[in-house]
């Protein structure tokens, strides 16, 4: 009888603890993103902190002399007090201007793309450029004055530092013509979003016009109006170029006060502590609007 001879059973190797463990894939969204991160660390993060390290040092290492050499400064606390008064001024009245210029657009009157394209022509501009075009109306000899004296009246000078009122309305209504553009495309895209139906509700319910944009269109337009704010807001105390085009060292601000400190008075330093001052503000300020607005959002949730 034969026998019948049977292959060895072969048993399966028990994978090691190395094996168990699952391999790691790389992330292909980090992969993407990884030229974006390089690219924003080279523009921002190593700028940022050079910045920062010349504004706290000094030839001898560590100091603080140039924060006091900053606040020494006659000019610095006039310009602290010519921004801060400009951005309360501009805030509110160009919002106001803007929500009017949005709302009116809503209405759909003839003529609607033509009102739009003009409105946000300041966009295509730079400051410096808008405030060239604002100098050439303020100025003792420019056009505001000639139409002014064909009508009988005599000159005014717009520009001139002893006329601080007069000078600092001209600044505002460069700026405001400038920097609302903004808010309004803001407001307009936001407002595209708002289905009509709400309003047309509201109104057969018996809700008036002023009601409707009270407790309709406006909450629904908080976050456009959330955006806008704060973009806004960190835009204004960034205001210079309209300023000094029209008034040059008449009306200082605080980022025209790092530029005078790096080009006229050679002294990067100082210039580099402003500019700190100016990125503390800012993020002071986008946070506090962000805290105040979470806050409002989550009481009324």
């Amino acid at each position: 009888m034969a026998t019948v001879t049977r292959p060895p059973r072969r048993v399966a190797a028990r994978p090691g603890p190395e094996a168990a463990r699952p391999r790691r894939r790389r992330s292909p969204a980090l992969l993407l993103i990884a030229p974006s991160i390089v690219f924003m660390t080279l523009m921002f993060a190593w700028p940022l902190v050079v910045g920062v390290g010349q504004a706290v040092t000094g030839p001898s290492g560590p100091t603080t002399a140039n924060l006091v050499q900053m606040t020494n400064d006659p000019y610095f606390w006039s310009a602290v007090r010519n921004t801060l008064l400009l951005v309360v001024v501009l805030i509110p009245l160009q919002f106001a201007l803007a929500l009017a210029m949005a709302l009116m657009l809503r209405a759909r009157p003839r003529l609607t793309s033509f009102y739009f394209y003009v409105w946000a022509v300041p966009l295509a501009l730079s400051d410096l450029a808008a405030g060239l075009v604002w100098l050439a109306i303020f100025t003792d000899q420019g056009y505001l004055n000639t139409v002014l004296s064909h009508i009988g009246i005599s000159q005014v000078s717009w520009l001139n530092y002893q006329n601080y009122g007069l000078m600092f309305m001209a600044v505002v209504i460069a700026e405001v013509w400038r920097a609302t553009a903004l808010v309004f495309v803001i407001l307009v895209a936001g407002l595209q979003s708002i289905p009509k139906d709400y309003e047309e509700a509201a109104g057969i319910f018996g809700a008036g016009p002023w009601q409707r944009l009270r407790y309709v269109t406006l909450p629904l337009l908080r976050p456009s109006l959330q955006v806008a704010l704060i973009l806004r807001t960190i835009l204004a105390f960034q205001t210079f170029a309209v300023a000094q085009a029209l008034t040059g060292q008449n009306f200082p601000l605080v980022v025209g006060e790092t530029y005078r400190w790096s080009t006229s008075l050679m002294n990067p330093n100082v210039a580099a502590a402003i500019a700190l001052v100016v990125m503390a503000v800012s993020m002071a300020t986008a946070l506090a609007y962000l805290r105040l607005l979470r806050d409002q959002s989550e009481q009324v949730a």
